[in-house]
């Protein structure tokens, strides 16, 4: 069974940062995709950032140049440094991770998920 635990999130003003982190665990988990996806009230869950098994990394194109996504294999761990924080950028964030090579911005594409951490940037 795999599991993956989001922390990091909290209550910032805006031009703040923060890190998230998500830890990985679970028997032969190696992941070809580790991806962060964000959820606001109202809307539909989106695509934020994602590294590769080869250390390829993504953004989108609202967060580009403010998030750094980065992991550590050693611990199992991935990271979503956030910095220039914005109100827009207020949701629940949700680490998530793929088996199997593929489009990194799609939901679907992705087999497990952790239980998300709360993000609140304030004005």
């Amino acid at each position: 069974q795999v599991q993956l635990v989001e922390s990091g999130g909290q209550l910032v003003q805006a031009g703040g940062s923060l890190r998230l982190s998500c830890a990985a665990s679970g028997r032969t988990f190696s992941p070809y995709t580790m991806g962060w996806f964000r959820q606001a009230p109202g809307k539909e869950r989106e695509f934020v950032a994602a590294v590769s098994k080869l250390g390829i990394t993504y953004y989108a194109d609202s967060v580009k140049g403010r998030f750094t996504v980065s992991k550590d294999n050693a611990k199992n761990t991935v990271y979503l440094q956030m910095n220039s924080l914005k109100p827009e950028d207020t949701a629940v964030y949700y680490c998530a991770a793929a088996t199997l090579i593929g489009a990194v911005t799609f939901p679907h594409r992705y087999d497990y998920w952790g239980q998300g951490t709360q993000v609140t940037v304030s004005s």
